[in-house]
């Protein structure tokens, strides 16, 4: 029997070929795409963020039952702060919060920064500001909650799972980036905002 090649013939198998000829993307196709793709990622995430700000406003606020029950909100007389603060058992400004816990300062200032970053990131202006606030906001919730004691000052242990990483780094992080990349572009008013006189002569304010 006598065997003859076949130069032309492949018998390997091969997935086929998902590109056609003149179907190849263009370089500058390709980098639009994924611009817009990681604007929408942060925009997206920026909305998701405010939204945590603001629902935490709107709960302690009126009492909405999920952190703050009924007859115990702002409005009904109770302090956003006293229960947090007061309850600091670690850390080296625990007795600090103990004395700010329920003061009307507190609150004030406490409530105005979750309304005033929540409204920021979910409108997409001030994200340099929300920032600057968030980030204070979030590291003082850290020290209050003190991450790293593995037992509260009563000697019980801590129930910490991290010694550093916690939620509040990660949302001082989040804030950061998104004023950083200026999320506020996309499907918020930040252009509209950068346009403003006073925001163009002063770039903090973006």
């Amino acid at each position: 029997m006598t065997v003859h090649d076949h130069p032309q013939r492949h018998t390997g198998f091969r997935f086929p070929s998902l590109r056609r000829a003149g179907t190849a993307p263009a370089a500058g196709e390709t980098t639009a795409t994924a611009t817009a793709t990681r604007a929408y990622v942060f925009a997206g995430l920026r909305i998701l963020t405010g939204f945590v700000f603001l629902w935490a406003f709107l709960d302690k606020t009126f009492g909405l039952g999920y952190a703050t029950g009924s007859g115990k909100s702002w409005i009904d007389g109770g302090s956003p702060t006293k229960g947090f603060l007061g309850g600091v058992a670690a850390g080296p400004m625990e007795s600090t919060f103990h004395d700010w816990a329920g003061a009307a300062w507190a609150d004030w200032l406490f409530m105005l920064g979750l309304l005033g970053i929540g409204l920021a990131l979910v409108s997409g202006i001030a994200l340099r500001l929300a920032a600057v606030a968030g980030t204070a906001m979030m590291a003082l919730m850290w020290i209050a909650e003190w991450p790293p004691a593995k037992h509260l000052s009563d000697g019980s242990a801590s129930m910490s799972t991290n010694p550093f990483a916690d939620y509040h780094l990660i949302y001082a992080i989040v804030l950061i980036a998104l004023a950083v990349a200026g999320a506020g572009a996309t499907w918020g008013l930040g252009k509209a905002w950068a346009r403003l006189p006073l925001v163009s002569r002063n770039r903090w304010l973006l």
